[in-house]
């Protein structure tokens, strides 16, 4: 079976910034950006009104991207208990966005991320926003580094290839239209 092109919307969550980078792609073929972004609320605001413009930002990037995926970061460990908490809610918020539309959701590490970005799982964020820029061939990159972010996701997303990506691509077919076929036989489908 042909591989086809996968439309994946990564999200960087942050309650102050939450970067939102939109990729065309598939695994061994030239990457194209679709949009890329970030939804900003103020830090003075109650954590209530920030997730709400959150999700409705959200909300506003897949109804124009209409990704087939959505690869959200995962939320690690950190020292700083307050940030762990507002990037867990932001990421949350994403998650929801995308499961109420049915589409298909990734976490990924920071390290998987720039494992599959750089070759290095340490890499920093320059280095990140280097090679995104270079392989979305961009003419400057990404500002600020959470819109970066969100690309590298949205990349590492459609290389990681496997299972998930033709879930995700039979998913898409399957809205679009188009026959799927598979092991047991043809299914079709309508896209919304």
């Amino acid at each position: 079976m042909r591989v086809t092109a996968l439309r994946v919307l990564g999200v960087d969550p942050g309650l102050t910034r939450c970067g939102l980078g939109a990729v065309e792609g598939r695994p061994g073929a030239p990457l194209s950006l679709v949009a890329v972004g970030v939804v900003r609320t103020p830090a003075d605001d109650d954590i209530g009104p920030r997730l709400v413009a959150i999700e409705a930002g959200i909300e506003q990037w897949l109804d124009e991207v209409r990704p087939d995926a959505v690869a959200v970061e995962r939320v690690f460990a950190q020292h700083n208990v307050r940030t762990v908490m507002g990037t867990a809610q932001a990421a949350a918020v994403a998650i929801v966005c995308a499961a109420r539309r049915g589409l298909p959701v990734a976490l990924h590490t920071p390290s998987e991320v720039k494992a599959a970005i750089t070759g290095n799982g340490n890499a920093d964020k320059k280095q990140v926003g280097a090679m995104v820029t270079r392989l979305l061939r961009l003419e400057a990159m990404p500002r600020p580094a959470d819109a970066a972010d969100a690309l590298a996701l949205a990349i590492c997303h459609v290389w990681r290839g496997g299972v998930q990506n033709r879930l995700a691509e039979a998913l898409a077919q399957a809205r679009s239209g188009r026959t799927v076929q598979s092991g047991t036989g043809q299914s079709k489908g309508a896209r919304r």
